[in-house]
């Protein structure tokens, strides 16, 4: 009986926790840390995506581009102040990432946008897609869903 209750009391607080993180990816030389996403409201046409990528090899690579299961297209942004207006801008050429570097793909930095969503994206999900790397290849990984207005992932 004993084992029973702390079998349940086990899994209560196991549900409790929320949602596990989706924690990290390796393609490579390369370790993509925590894809996240906001969720949207009903309608939204775009979404950010953001991570962390750290190049632990001796060679440059390039994120050039990827998809995701819920848009029609995946661009590459960033946010820059131009002219003391802070303005987003498709990245041609792919974002590098130097031997040792790590980036970090966050709101009002470097990002993903998921572009002609085909669906909301809802709180807790995960949104699964593809990265392409210039010599790394491809290779899939999980957004979690962050809740609107979200800071992201604490690192």
């Amino acid at each position: 009986m004993r084992f029973i209750v702390n079998l349940l009391t086990a899994v209560l607080f196991a549900s409790l926790a929320g949602p596990t993180l989706a924690q990290e990816t390796r393609i490579g030389d390369l370790l993509i840390e925590r894809p996240w996403t906001r969720a949207t409201p009903a309608g939204a046409p775009v979404a950010g995506g953001y991570m962390r990528i750290t190049n632990r090899g001796a060679t440059p690579d390039r994120l050039i581009g990827g998809s995701a299961d819920v848009a029609r297209a995946f661009e590459l942004h960033e946010m820059a102040t131009i002219d003391g207006v802070m303005r987003m801008r498709p990245i041609a050429g792919g974002i590098v990432i130097a031997p040792g570097q790590t980036i970090e793909l966050r709101p009002g930095g470097l990002h993903v946008m998921f572009m002609g969503l085909q669906r909301q994206l809802r709180l807790s999900e995960r949104v699964r897609g593809t990265l392409v790397f210039e010599r790394a290849g491809s290779v899939t990984v999980e957004y979690d869903v962050q809740a609107m207005g979200s800071p992201g992932h604490a690192h």
